[in-house]
């Protein structure tokens, strides 16, 4: 009896198993439960903040603010380059630690310090997104959302009498908003001088500490105060206005800024040979600093004379006495078609001596070559006089934060007067209805100057400076700015057009010592124009 029960109440069990399985079954497929609803679907614009953060923890910077772009391009290069990178950090990090430890280890009486393991793992950082900033100024700012969750391995090791120990960081967190300034940029490689670096909002920092082998943040109330004096401590010294300087190379050097004044008195010429078939040239002399952008200054044309006397004094801006080289060349002016060049000569910068005047008859070259045997001929000689005055270590700006300030007048100023300095730097959106070869004009008190032609361009770059000396300041004047396009093919019925101009009132010159300001062009649909202005004093 026994058997049998055991048997038939096995049997009864899975019997009973089986019909339940099914009857569940069928319970499940064929019935609706009554305490649940429908989603309901909401724009995320609906949801308040609290349940936007629970939706998404990790909301990119360029989905909360629109002035953001993605920089997926950036993190993909960061990703492939970073083994080369952390290797790179790495040593950089030693070599400006080296000397520091070196430094402060004898203050405290220890023996040595020293990384045993430097790495920061094979995680690289990310950035959320990046915004730019567009200044007037010769800088490049930027804001970066960066995000690291890192692995590094940092043991340092340090001894002191007789006994040695040990601190390890690992599990590296760093959630910040820093600001990237370039600035100056400059015309040489990389293309910036120095590199200042800000923190936007305090920083978060999370890392973990093992002191000789423990943990020292599951210590209670460590980790919480050692994150406080991290925040801190980091804020006092980036959070911006205050930053991180890097310079990576001399502003000085790369700027090429003015060091010194070149006065040129162009005296007289002699013995010139004449162009014109019926009687004699119309001398005129054009001088100017090789490989300089600004325009050549020129001397009145003395008509039909080939021993003219001119006694014209000029003043030329040096930024390299050791490379520049001043050229001099003597044209017949022409009333129809282009100038005859009468000759040439040049003057080596270096071969003067400072402060000291000195009188130099030349004779006018037909070229620099100095095997063309076309240079035997007589051209001529012009006598000029030249004086080389570097400025003082006062007038010279020395670091980067003076960089854009208005520099001294040279010497010879007039009392109460000054230097106007206008510098042409650019335009944009600039169109001609029959061609656009942008020219700028500058017109000021009656006097009148130039830029270069840029052909074919809607978006000219000049950067040409011009300088008016003047008794006393220009409060109350103007200064006429105009964009001209001009065209030498034949048969245009009109090959000079205006683009637009402008009028700029000096007297925020005068009073800020410096503006750099972009204008609308009057009578020109969307054109622009970015002139600086500088006062500069003697005092």
């Amino acid at each position: 009896m026994g058997i049998i029960s055991t048997i038939l109440g096995v049997f009864g069990f899975g019997i009973g198993i089986s019909i339940g399985v099914v009857i569940g079954y069928f319970l499940f497929i064929y019935t609706q439960p009554t305490d649940v609803k429908d989603p309901e679907i909401r724009p995320l614009l609906e949801k308040d903040s609290k349940s936007l953060e629970q939706l998404l923890p990790e909301i990119p910077f360029w989905i909360k603010n629109p002035d953001y772009d993605r920089i997926d391009w950036l993190n993909k290069f960061i990703e492939y380059m970073w083994p080369y990178l952390d290797k790179a950090i790495c040593k950089m990090a030693k070599e400006i630690a080296k000397p520091i430890i070196a430094e402060q280890i004898p203050k405290y009486k220890i023996d040595s310090v020293d990384f045993e393991t430097l790495t920061l793992g094979c995680l690289p950082p990310t950035f959320q997104g990046m915004k730019v900033y567009n200044t007037e100024e010769k800088e490049l700012i930027m804001e970066l959302g960066l995000k690291w969750a890192a692995n590094p391995n940092i043991l340092v090791a340090a001894k002191a009498f007789g006994l040695r120990a040990t601190v390890q960081v690992v599990d590296l967190q760093v959630f910040a908003l820093p600001r990237i300034t370039l600035k100056p940029l400059v015309p040489s490689f990389p293309c910036f001088a120095n590199i200042y670096v800000s923190l936007m909002e305090k920083p978060h920092v999370d890392f973990g500490v093992k002191l000789l082998g423990a943990d020292a943040m599951s210590i209670p109330g460590v980790y919480r105060i050692v994150q406080e004096i991290i925040k801190d401590q980091v804020a006092n010294m980036y959070l911006w206005p205050k930053r991180l300087e890097v310079q990576i190379m001399d502003p000085s050097k790369a700027m090429k800024k003015p060091v010194g004044i070149l006065n040129v008195k162009v005296i007289r010429a002699m013995k010139l040979k004449k162009k014109d078939l019926l009687g004699a040239s119309d001398p005129y002399v054009k001088l100017r600093l090789k490989d300089d952008k600004l325009p050549s200054k020129k001397t009145t044309v003395k008509h039909k004379n080939l021993n003219p006397e001119w006694n014209e004094e000029f003043t030329i801006v040096v930024k390299d006495p050791e490379t520049q080289v001043l050229e001099l060349d003597v044209y017949d002016w022409e009333q129809v078609g282009t100038h005859d060049k009468m000759g040439l000569n040049v003057i080596q910068l270096k071969d003067l001596t400072p402060e000291e005047p000195k009188t130099l008859t030349l004779d006018l070259l037909k070229n620099l070559n100095p095997d063309d045997v076309q240079n035997e001929k007589s051209r001529g000689q012009l006598v000029v006089e030249v004086n080389y005055k570097p400025f003082k270590d006062d007038q010279v700006p020395t670091n980067i934060e003076d960089a854009d300030a208005v520099q001294k007048a040279p010497e010879g100023t007039p009392d109460g007067g000054g230097l106007l300095v206008i510098i042409v730097h650019e335009g944009q959106d600039l169109e001609g209805k029959n061609h656009t070869n942008p020219s700028v004009r500058l017109l000021f008190r009656g006097e009148e100057r130039k830029t270069k032609v840029v052909k074919k361009n809607r978006d000219p770059r000049w950067e040409e400076e011009f300088q008016f000396t003047l008794d006393e300041p220009p409060t109350n004047d103007r200064v006429h700015v105009e964009v001209i396009s001009t065209s030498k093919r034949m048969g245009l019925l009109h090959p000079k057009e205006t683009l637009g101009y402008v009028d700029i009132h000096l007297s925020d010159v005068i009073s800020n010592k410096r503006i750099n300001e972009r204008y609308h062009l009057i009578d020109s649909k969307n054109g622009r124009i970015q002139i600086e202005m500088q006062w500069r004093t003697a005092g």
